[in-house]
């Protein structure tokens, strides 16, 4: 129980959901499984150190579980200056530019790149495979996060975490903390096999979006040596 935030929702995870995720996971298999070979094998080229980077997170109804990624930093990175950073947009009511979006000391090689296209977070798939996430849901937000949430604002965890979802799809980065609670919170309670479907469909074209926006910001001069603000 200690590793549970009472929230009173719905803890279950919807069966068309489940079936929707294990089908597309395995019809895709032979994308993703090799793809994820290589981006390994580069990580493990490029950076000494694991090639995952592991971190708590909070789940359908307030369970934590623990979330993979692709490491796209080193090692000896700095992680409080991102929850500093995080915690500001909290307050604040400007868009979630990411701080790494003009460039970070702290990434490894290519972990721009990993960052940009999302390919970061393919590891997640066995978050889905385990049933601790969906393909299309909300981000799943830090333990540090969600202590800081509103009442209201716990809503969005009456749906399990996804890859993408209804904000990833509809601005980013481009919108604010406030607008993203709320996109998940109205997704919790619309969700369906039409809009999954649909969200999915959209990724793609949202993350070549972000990738040429990514391209933009080095054209115009911002390197890795910008200081983080």
């Amino acid at each position: 129980m200690e590793h549970e935030i009472v929230v009173n929702r719905p803890r279950q995870f919807p069966r068309w959901k489940r079936i929707l995720d294990l089908v597309c996971i395995l019809l895709t298999a032979p994308l993703w499984l090799p793809l994820m070979g290589l981006i390994s094998l580069t990580i493990k080229i490029l950076s000494p150190g694991p090639v995952l980077f592991r971190q708590e997170r909070i789940g359908l109804g307030g369970r934590h579980f623990t979330c993979l990624k692709f490491r796209s930093m080193r090692t000896d990175a700095e992680t409080g200056v991102h929850e500093s950073y995080f915690q500001k947009l909290m307050q604040s009511d400007r868009p979630m530019t990411k701080l790494d979006a003009s460039g970070d000391h702290r990434l490894i090689p290519s972990g721009r790149f990993f960052r940009a296209t999302g390919l970061d977070e393919l590891p997640q798939l066995f978050n889905v495979l385990r049933g601790e996430m969906s393909l299309v849901g909300p981000r799943p937000c830090t333990p540090q996060e969600f202590e800081c949430y509103q009442n209201w604002q716990k809503k969005r965890v009456a749906s399990p975490p996804g890859l993408t979802g209804c904000w990833q799809v509809n601005g980013k980065n481009k919108t604010t903390f406030r607008k993203m609670i709320l996109m998940d919170i109205w997704y919790t309670s619309h969700k369906s096999l039409l809009l999954d479907l649909a969200i999915m469909a959209k990724t793609p074209a949202a993350i070549s979006a972000q990738i040429f926006e990514s391209r933009q910001r080095v054209r115009h001069g911002k390197t890795a040596n910008q200081p983080l603000v």
